[in-house]
């Protein structure tokens, strides 16, 4: 199991939740313990993460009326499992990390991230200019054949499956096509294919965009050829024994669906081209379960 940051499990939004009314803090506080938010490694570093998702957790905090404990966890791999093991009860979470989570322990969708008003994204395919490499074609052909290449960790919906997927397609075996195939983190990618230490790697136009915008690569040096099919956007779940509560569910999404228009306000609340949030549901994410189940990653419960 991959490990939890503890650092940051404290109560959070404590300082927003004395704000409200006496009674309706020490009830809640007696009603049930801190609610476990767990959040993928969405900013390049651990220490970034917690910073960005704190304001979050604190008007989550003040909305549902009980103490939220953030925690940054290292993969999307690791974040399903901690939320079917029960050390999470509510996850920011990439597509395929919640359709694990769904599959295996019955987490359940109730609202979709927005980026730029959209609910969806693009998983993409990016190599550097001077790569020779010009499309899909080029590097799963004889141009792109010994190679290097890069997925991200195999929770990741953008990083690996749905690249995975595109070469199951072609008849495509990463491992003996390319001679290094690598498993890491997003911003790495970008990193390593825009410096040419990796010829091409599997990202997502959202981390480009964001790595651009913040000087972190520059457009020119990270040539995508290929993007996929529009995909559905991370979602925010709960865990199995969560999704019970009916009434808390709808408290949460009224919650979410608040956080929007709040933005222009507190525009802390979400990085930078996230506007908000919106209701959906496990049929949402339908497009991830069939490329988990057509590729054999989804075993058996």
């Amino acid at each position: 199991m991959t490990s939890l940051n503890r650092r940051h499990a404290t109560a959070l939004g404590l300082g927003s939740l004395l704000a409200l009314p006496g009674w309706a803090l020490a009830q809640g506080a007696a009603r049930a313990a801190p609610l476990k938010f767990g959040v993928g490694m969405f900013q390049p570093d651990r220490e970034k993460n917690d910073a960005t998702y704190r304001p979050l957790a604190a008007y989550l905090a003040q909305r549902l009326g009980r103490l939220v404990e953030l925690r940054t966890v290292d993969s999307w791999e690791g974040l399903a499992k901690s939320l079917a093991s029960g050390e999470t009860d509510l996850a920011l979470m990439g597509p395929w990390g919640y359709v694990l989570a769904n599959h295996y322990s019955h987490a359940q969708a109730v609202s979709t991230i927005l980026y730029q008003g959209k609910p969806e994204y693009f998983a993409m395919i990016v190599t550097h200019p001077d790569s020779g490499l010009d499309s899909i074609d080029d590097l799963l052909g004889a141009k792109g054949k010994g190679r290097s290449f890069a997925f991200g960790d195999k929770g990741s919906t953008s990083g690996y499956l749905i690249p995975v997927h595109e070469f199951q397609k072609r008849g495509i075996d990463p491992e003996r096509h390319f001679a290094r195939v690598l498993y890491t983190r997003h911003q790495a990618i970008q990193m390593q294919v825009t410096t040419g230490r990796l010829d091409a790697g599997a990202d997502y136009n959202r981390n480009r965009d964001a790595m651009i915008s913040q000087g972190l690569i520059t457009a020119a040096r990270s040539k995508v050829i290929w993007q996929s099919a529009p995909l559905p956007n991370d979602a925010f779940a709960v865990s199995a024994a969560l999704a019970k509560d009916v009434a808390f569910v709808k408290r949460l999404q009224s919650a979410l669906a608040g956080v929007g228009p709040l933005l222009a306000s507190q525009p802390r609340l979400l990085p930078a081209n996230y506007t908000g949030f919106v209701a959906r549901d496990n049929a949402f994410y339908k497009p991830i379960r069939d490329a988990g189940l057509a590729t054999g990653k989804l075993g058996v419960r």
